[in-house]
């Protein structure tokens, strides 16, 4: 599905099926580098039951137009100019990572219009070593490579997906290079400037699900410990042996949680 928000192309995958405005709507928002096909078992498994589906590149990504937004809080705002141009008034909203920030600042402007967040590899703060934000400024094919180790488990790295044939880390590394250059480092220097998360949690309203990977070097689970007791209405869950890319390492454990949540 194509639509335009402040006057650019935006794209969401919609599962292959037609909006309809009876039925509850899901957004889901891709971390650094990435786009909508991060989400692609847990986005096709809502659209095929019961709700509304807007698995979205976000500006300067995947097929949507524009330049990579700057800072966290422009990319919440920009989640809600895209609900408003689908005639969207309220709706439950997953990210993950730079994604998750961006979807907690969202529920904390706008708590009449969120139903549920869910927060998938999140912490606040959530820093950026200074080598991999050189190697992005750069645009220097290392930070790919930087943030493709570091993301997955040291089991997931070796295989092991529950899809025969499926290269994880090979194709995490493609997502990325197909990002436009400058993107990557837009979407980091996001995260690494973005200081108001604690304050933006103690302002959710609606229900708050973490769901984190044990093995996360991107951003720890001990490091969301802050960001669980700030939210008021929190439940966290725990991936054993999983690291930063949670939906691609344990696609049905993330989407067992999401399906309990929402």
């Amino acid at each position: 599905m194509r639509c335009d928000v402040a006057g650019h192309p935006v794209y969401a995958y919609t599962g292959s099926r037609a909006f309809d405005a009876k039925l509850p709507t899901l957004a889901f928002v891709h971390g650094a580098a990435q786009d909508h096909s991060a989400w692609a078992l847990q986005s096709r498994y809502f659209a095929h039951h019961g709700h509304n589906v807007l698995a979205v590149d976000l500006a300067g990504h995947g097929k949507s137009g524009g330049e990579p937004l700057a800072a966290v809080e422009s990319i919440g705002k920009w989640i809600f100019r895209l609900l408003d141009a689908m005639q969207v008034d309220r709706a439950a909203v997953c990210g993950h990572s730079l994604g998750a920030l961006a979807v907690l600042d969202a529920a904390a402007r706008y708590p009449e219009r969120v139903r549920k967040i869910a927060l998938l590899g999140a912490a606040v703060p959530m820093p950026v070593s200074d080598v991999l934000l050189e190697a992005a400024k750069a645009n220097d094919h290392a930070a790919y490579e930087l943030i493709t180790g570091w993301s997955f488990s040291p089991r997931h790295q070796l295989g092991g997906n529950q899809q025969p044939g499926v290269w994880m880390t090979g194709g995490a590394l493609r997502l990325m290079e197909r990002s436009a250059p400058g993107a990557l480092y837009a979407d980091l220097l996001a995260c690494q400037s973005y200081d108001e998360g604690l304050a933006a949690a103690k302002k959710v309203r609606c229900p708050a699900l973490l769901i984190l990977g044990e093995r996360d070097l991107m951003a720890p689970a001990r490091n969301a410990a802050a960001l669980a007791a700030a939210l008021p209405d929190c439940r966290v869950v725990t991936i054993a042996d999983c690291g930063h890319s949670l939906m691609t390492e344990e696609p049905d454990a993330v989407l067992d949680a999401l399906r309990e949540f929402l």
